[in-house]
């Protein structure tokens, strides 16, 4: 493991903290810090041990390599060993930027190879029966929240949105006329999504309920049924609050729990069975490369149960 650590960082340049400033959403910024705290841990065998103040400068290729072997001991999935090797390069960089390593010793403690895996996506695809359900369970609610709630699971239906995607639009993002809405996905890019006929009568619903001031599209509703208002307008939602309404909303109709990546999947998998080509449904989803988008892909699977329905199991019979 790393040599102990020398003096204190100071907290402004701290590789940690300037890292996470760096990340644009909330989201990302509390995955990243559980990452890195995670890692704190294995590096210092300190249980209660934050990222904040790690000797992050003084690791070298030895130790980060044995820190990817730790990970691997411990049992972890190579999905999510891969999200934590992604902060710890960046951490590192931090560090560099800083000036507090080297730019070779940047390059080699950083030159750690991905754990290759071929795991499908995690997930499970959601019916239309299930999602109708859903919808039945909001309209049952006469409060602004069941409004509300029917045109965010119709808008995580129809766009595939990421939960942290669909708790960050805005009114601004919203264009009535041509059903779109304006995405900032991860490290700020931004795409158009649209909605479907239904989903934007449920939106137009939603917005007759929630008014035209600015501030976020989708706002907590209190229990006596008044939105949460900040700065004058609609306050925004946090990602796990879109989860809960999923989840709550669920569990009303009596299906199975379902989560928004599940909503997202199954998005991906009905553009390609409709014949959408994959450049297409890439852009849609906002995925940076066409090869995560394919992951998704049923076809293939479908293609290949049809091939052994072809073969027939003989009866039984004696010989």
């Amino acid at each position: 493991m790393p040599p102990a650590p020398g003096p204190a960082v100071e907290p402004a340049r701290d590789p940690y903290r300037v890292y996470l400033d760096s990340l644009s959403s909330a989201e990302s910024r509390r995955t990243m810090r559980g990452c890195l705290d995670r890692l704190a841990v294995l590096i210092s065998g300190d249980e209660t041990a934050s990222g904040a103040g790690q000797p992050w400068h003084l690791l070298r290729y030895e130790h980060t390599v044995r820190i990817r072997a730790l990970m691997t001991e411990r049992g972890w999935s190579p999905s999510y060993i891969n999200k934590h090797l992604v902060a710890l390069r960046r951490v590192l960089r931090e560090a560099w930027r800083l000036g507090q390593m080297t730019a070779e010793e940047y390059q080699r403690a950083a030159d750690l190879p991905t754990v290759e895996h071929t795991r499908l996506p995690a997930g499970q695809h959601v019916p239309a029966e299930v999602v109708g359900a859903a919808l039945a369970a909001c309209e049952r609610d006469d409060s602004p929240a069941g409004v509300r709630d029917a045109a965010l699971l119709a808008t995580l239906y129809s766009t595939g949105c990421r939960r942290a995607e669909i708790a960050a639009l805005t009114l601004a993002d919203y264009d009535p006329g041509s059903r779109s809405l304006r995405v900032r996905g991860k490290r700020d890019k931004e795409r158009m999504v649209y909605l479907t006929a239904e989903a934007a009568g449920r939106m137009e619903r939603w917005l007759a309920v929630r008014g035209r001031p600015a501030g976020a599209l989708f706002c907590p509703v209190n229990r006596f049924g008044r939105l949460r208002v900040r700065n004058g307008g609609p306050a925004p939602m946090t990602g796990q609050a879109v989860a809960d309404i999923l989840t709550r909303r669920l569990a009303e109709a009596g299906a199975m729990p379902r989560t928004p990546h599940d909503f997202r999947r199954t998005f991906i998998g009905e553009l390609l069975d409709a014949g959408v080509d994959l450049a297409t449904a890439q852009a849609l989803v906002g995925h940076s490369s066409p090869a995560t988008t394919a992951r998704y892909d049923r076809r293939p699977e479908r293609r290949r149960r049809e091939a052994v329905d072809r073969i027939t199991l003989p009866p039984p019979r004696p010989l």
